[in-house]
């Protein structure tokens, strides 16, 4: 074929019905893959059951203020500062250092409700809150102003080191709560006044 027939061959061009066939094609595609990907991550709240089997809860046959002082003894033995509350409230926090640049604080919450039945005895709800920290440097800059002599400024920088929340969650169910009320458990047997939990 001569250079005069290459010239002369036509080039396929699309046309522009084409061109918008394509791009409906490809962001319908784009919908769908985006569409699989939301299902494979559910929301946060869809986890939630709100069983009857709680594991964030467990009934005691005394009465609420024997519970939560037990409760308070137990977070007091493993290194928890516990705050003052009320008798029927307890609230600990404990820190953490897994290394260097991690400061990680554990927020315990225990409340004691008197149980409806007509067994009596109480029932302790708890929740711990992890929270996580990590050091990050921030540059500060300043500047000194000699006023008789003029607008002379000497620069002067600093680098401050600071905690920044970078996470914060519910400790799912598991060993922690179940150890928790085993302990409570033993200091409510150790009490005179107190019947031997079931």
């Amino acid at each position: 074929m001569s250079r005069t027939e290459l010239r002369a061959a036509p080039r396929f061009v699309a046309s522009r019905p084409a061109i918008m066939r394509r791009a409906a094609l490809a962001g319908a595609l784009a919908t769908t893959l985006a569409a699989c990907t939301s299902a494979q991550r559910p929301a946060v709240y869809e986890r939630e059951t709100f069983s009857t089997q709680s594991p964030y809860s467990r009934s005691f046959p005394v009465p609420a203020a024997t519970t939560c002082d037990a409760a308070r003894r137990a977070l007091l033995s493993q290194g928890y500062v516990v705050r003052p509350a009320a008798a029927d409230v307890v609230d600990g926090r404990k820190s953490f250092q897994p290394d260097d640049k991690t400061h990680v604080q554990i927020e315990f919450h225990v409340v004691c409700a008197p149980n409806v039945a007509e067994s009596g005895g109480s029932t302790a709800f708890v929740n711990a809150v992890q929270d996580r920290y990590t050091l990050k440097k921030t540059s500060t800059s300043a500047s000194v102003g000699v006023g008789p002599i003029g607008s002379i400024s000497v620069p002067f920088s600093s680098s401050d080191d600071s905690l920044v929340k970078v996470a914060s969650e519910t400790i799912p169910a598991g060993r922690f709560y179940g150890a928790f009320f085993e302990l409570v458990e033993q200091f409510l047997a150790e009490r005179p006044d107190a019947e031997t939990p079931r």
